[in-house]
């Protein structure tokens, strides 16, 4: 598994959903406008004094699957973050998916989120919440697994060199297992409203039913 770091430098979309959104607002003392000398006017000072919003650094996760033997890329799983679906990090991982394909390694793309756009996106693919993608290394189509809240992650394959056979990946008993590893039932809030963009209504729906049964 591969961790780096990347700038979001628009992180201002993402502040109280997936960043922290605790700020603290300095009111300015009370001042009198300042005369200029010589001059009729006056400056009138400011109301607020707002921090500045810096660059976030965000991890990217890539796993990786190689041939240990000739030290080569075999296939490349990639969850993608808000980063990569959003200018410019959505050109800059574009281009990382262009560069892939042309060294014929196998891409599996984990788009788990409902916000930005997707970078494999075509006018056929269908709105749904969430997109699993596979490009086989040399291959001319893509293969997609499109996601409704209301249905289970898919089991995907994950691709190797022949002549072995692809690998079977259970998402959904992978984030069942992250889930209660990490203990997210203690540490998340379902009173609150979901984050943009809206549900659709029959969505929404049954979002409330599970929240009700649970």
């Amino acid at each position: 598994m591969e961790v780096y770091l990347a700038e979001d430098i628009f992180p201002e979309g993402e502040i109280g959903i997936l960043y922290p959104d605790v700020e603290v607002l300095e009111a300015p003392k009370r001042q009198t406008k300042t005369s200029i000398p010589g001059s009729t006017l006056t400056i009138t000072p400011p109301t607020l004094s707002l921090p500045l919003l810096q660059a976030v650094q965000v991890r990217l996760t890539t796993v990786e699957i190689r041939d240990t033997a000739k030290n080569r890329l075999v296939a490349s799983i990639e969850i993608l973050s808000p980063v990569n679906k959003r200018e410019p990090g959505l050109t800059t991982y574009r281009q990382k998916r262009q560069r892939l394909y042309q060294a014929n390694v196998h891409l599996l793309e984990l788009d788990l989120l409902r916000r930005g756009t997707r970078p494999f996106a075509q006018p056929r693919l269908p709105e749904v919440p969430y997109c699993i993608a596979l490009t086989r290394a040399q291959a001319k189509h893509v293969e997609v697994w499109p996601v409704e809240l209301s249905t289970p992650l898919p089991v995907v394959p994950v691709p190797l060199q022949e002549p072995d056979p692809d690998v079977p990946l259970d998402l959904q008993a992978v984030l069942n297992t992250i889930y209660d590893e990490a203990a997210y039932d203690l540490s998340l809030d379902y009173g609150q409203s979901p984050p943009p963009p809206a549900f659709a209504k029959a969505d929404a729906d049954w979002l409330q039913r599970q929240l009700q049964d649970s």
